[in-house]
């Protein structure tokens, strides 16, 4: 038997948990317009297929004031122009407070509409995504040569 203190056998346990049940990597995208919705599920697919996890729950978090992540359609090209055009709606360029410091106050409100983070479950090495599903980056501030996303996968 081994002696261990608590604070001792909470690190080990800690630790061979997070080798046994967690990957992380970051992903850097470019985008290449101010507004854009960009699919990037086969990167994230191919984390997956990397961390040699099988099943398991998926975290998508983009570490950034004026982007987001959604999931959603990207079969049918109108969803993206549909999709930006309600966002365009709801948060006009040019109308925010924050506008007087760098112009971008709409983007800030845009990402806080959609969110940073979305967590999706994955099985036999991929996203367990509907049919016409995808995982999208949200750009409202681009372009970007240099937008992050965090991959968690927890199995």
């Amino acid at each position: 038997m081994v002696n261990l203190t608590v604070e001792e056998t909470n690190g080990y346990w800690l630790k061979l948990l997070e080798n046994e049940m967690l990957f992380r990597k970051e992903l850097t995208f470019s985008t290449d317009h101010r507004e854009d919705l960009v699919d990037i599920t086969a990167e994230i697919n191919a984390v997956i297929s990397e961390s040699g996890m099988d099943s398991g729950v998926c975290n998508i978090y983009v570490p950034h004031a004026t982007s987001g992540v959604v999931v959603n359609e990207n079969d049918d090209p109108n969803i993206i122009d549909d999709v930006l055009g309600v966002l365009r709606k709801l948060a006009p360029r040019g109308t925010f407070l924050h506008d007087r410091i760098d112009g971008n106050g709409d983007a800030h409100v845009k990402s806080a509409i959609v969110g940073p983070s979305e967590t999706i479950p994955f099985e036999n090495g991929r996203l367990l995504l509907g049919t016409w599903q995808s995982v999208m980056l949200c750009e409202f501030d681009g372009p970007k040569h240099r937008r992050k996303v965090i991959v968690t996968l927890l199995t």
